[in-house]
Formats: C-alpha cells, structure tokens, sequence
C-alpha cells in the first residue's frame, strides 16, 4: 500500500490546526479542537495494528506525519507525541514476540488517550531510577506515589504510563512500569505557564497511592541500564518521535524564511532580498542543515522496525539523533528570524513563536551532556574508576 502524509493529515486538516495555534498559545489553553480533529482522522491510532483497529503504519511513516503535524502547530504535535509514544512501545515490543502492551493498542484504538508519566524533577538517570515509590499489593497491584513533571496531554489523559521504584518485595529494588487511570489519587497541577509550547500544558501530576491494576503492570526490572525490551522501546519511540516533530518545526521556520525573502524588498536596491547575496548564502546555510535531519530520522525509524542490530551503539545513536534535531532546529529558527527582519520580534509573528517552541527541545531527554556520554562510551568504552 503506497503511504501518502496527506490521507492521514489532508491540507485541510492541518490548515484548520495552523490557524488556532496562535491562539492556542497566546490563551495558554489546551487545544481540544485539534485533538478532536486528529481522533476523528484516525490519528491517534496511526501505530496501531490494522487487526485492532489501527492504521499500521511504521515508525517511520509516524516520523513522517509528525514532522509535518509539527510545522502547524508544535505544541499540538508534541502534545500527541507523547500518546504515540505508547503506542509505539506497543508496537515495538509486539514486533519482537511481546504483547505486554495489547491493551494500549486496543484502548488507542477505542479512543483512549495515553499519557506519559516518567519525567521527575532532579531525576538524571530518567529510565534507569525513580523517586516515585510503588508500592506492591496482594492481588499484585501497585500503588504509585510520587510527583512527575512535564505530564503533556494533563487536560485530557485517560491512562498515565510510568514508573517508579519497587524496595519492599524480597527481590528488590525493582523498577515498575504501569498505567494508572485517572482517579482521586492523581493530582494534576495547574502549573503549566512557559515559554513556549503552551499548547501541550504538559502539567505536574501528583501520585497519592495511584493504583496499576495487576493486568496494567508491564513490567518489574532492576535499577539501572537494562536490555529490557521495554527501556530500548521507550527510549528508541520517544527520542525518534520527539526529534521529528523539531525537524517539523525546522520545516516551517525554513518556510517562513523563504516566503520572507520573496516578499521582504531592499529599499537600497529595489530587489526582493531573495536577490541579496547575504540572504541567499543563510537561506541555503538553512537548507543544507535541514536536508541531513530527515534521513537520520527514516534511516533510524527504519531500522527500529526492521529490528536492525546496532548492539551497543543504540543508545549513542537516538541520543545523537535526538540532539542533532533539537540544537539543529534552534540555529534554524534563529536564522529565519534573521532573514524576517525584526517584525519576527513581536509576538505575534509565527516566527515569534517558533523561537519560543523550539527552546522546550533543549530540555527533553537526551540532554546534551547525556548524548554526548553515550557517544563516548560507544567510541572510547566506558570511564575507568
């Protein structure tokens, strides 16, 4: 079948998403149209298997549809970033024999909306620790308590996955994963006022003795780095998807310069600045950086399908793609606002707001320092004690 972006994200689609995003942003909101509009198109759903009512699709044709969710409305595709996240667990695990997370599949499938729950203030090791205590219970349950930050999608989540630290089982620590329902033991903060990507009012949760009914307990592993299918999941979905969807916004700030550089005219010389040798040399200095994001995104999200080995190498390849497209992202934005002049200044110039967007790349996992290390470790072994 061939894949086309516009049959899951026709023009009309994104261009009603384009036009609330500004608003979306200046009132601080959540936006429910859009997700509204994506959940009757099918979206949310993109990475589910056809046999439980999805469309399919890869991780590489989903890199795809975020990219170009993203140059729309960041926020709304960061925000629906984090539910494809699961889903693309689901898939993930699935693919390698591992149906653990059948449940997320059918629940996208059936309307569901899945948040992520693993972000936690001052926690470096992310994956590998939490400082959420889950508590096991006789009828193998858990109960969560603990705080996470960075809750996207808090409006509207109907399932949080995350995880926290097991130390009263005899074979303990172990590290749990499960999904917990809203409930009167979840918190959500209204606490979500930032820079940018205000539409994903990605709130602080707190956890009073959630509870992971048994069958929505997906895992128990040690502390620590782990071959666990679920962490390479989690770490490969989200680092492919987050990079996408600021290789989306790179898109649209290249775009913006473009139409820029058209219309924009040199009172000096009469020309459009299209015709100014500067302009021309940062416009190409724009495309020749976004032309290598793209690749590195399918060749990676096709490998991740494929079930390529690339061994100890994994972890320094999505860290780095995931830096790349971030920092990669900020330098283009910063040089389309150049080309725009300083009417890009207000707040109300989209490319205004892309500046402000783009910042939030350079705070999600991996962070610099953290790609950097896994890069060294690949290529130099780990630091001697």
């Amino acid at each position: 079948m061939t894949f086309e972006v516009e049959q899951y994200l026709p023009d009309a689609l994104l261009e009603r998403i384009r036009g609330r995003a500004a608003d979306v942003d200046r009132d601080n909101a959540f936006p429910h149209d859009d997700l509204d509009d994506l959940r009757a198109a099918g979206y949310l759903s993109i990475l589910v298997p056809a046999d439980r009512g999805g469309s399919g699709l890869s991780l590489a044709q989903a890199s795809q549809l975020q990219q170009r969710l993203a140059t729309a409305s960041p926020a709304t595709a960061l925000a629906v970033n984090m539910h494809l996240v699961w889903t693309g667990v689901a898939k993930v695990l699935r693919d390698r024999g591992i149906d653990d997370l059948a449940f997320v599949q059918t629940g996208a499938a059936a309307g569901e909306i899945f948040a992520f729950g693993i972000s936690e203030a001052g926690n470096d090791l992310v994956l590998f620790g939490s400082d959420t205590d889950a508590a096991p219970r006789a009828d193998g349950s858990y109960a969560f308590t603990g705080t996470k930050i960075f809750t996207s999608l808090a409006p509207v989540w109907t399932q949080l996955g995350l995880h926290g630290l097991d130390t009263a089982s005899p074979d303990g620590p172990r590290m749990v994963y499960g999904f917990v329902p809203r409930s009167d033991a979840v918190l959500t903060r209204d606490d979500w006022d930032t820079v940018g990507m205000r539409g994903t009012q990605s709130r602080t949760t707190e956890l009073h003795g959630a509870v992971a009914p048994a069958d929505r307990v997906v895992r128990r592993i040690a502390p620590g780095p782990s071959p666990d299918p679920i962490v390479f999941g989690i770490f490969s979905v989200f680092e492919i998807l987050l990079a996408s969807v600021y290789t989306g916004v790179a898109r649209r700030a290249l775009d913006l310069a473009v139409e820029a550089a058209r219309s924009r005219r040199s009172k000096r010389t009469g020309a459009a600045y299209s015709q100014d040798a500067d302009i021309r040399w940062r416009i190409a200095d724009i495309v020749l950086a976004y032309d290598a994001l793209g690749p590195q995104l399918a060749a990676l999200a096709d490998d991740v399908d494929a079930q390529t080995d690339h061994g100890g190498r994994w972890f320094s390849l999505l860290s780095g793609l995931k830096h790349r497209a971030t920092t990669t992202a900020k330098r283009i934005v910063d040089e389309a606002i150049l080309v725009a002049g300083g009417s890009a200044y207000f707040a109300d110039h989209e490319l205004g707001r892309l500046y402000r967007d783009v910042l939030a790349g350079l705070f999600h996992p991996s962070d610099p320092e953290s790609a950097h290390a896994a890069a060294a470790t690949a290529w130099l072994g780990p630091l001697e004690n």
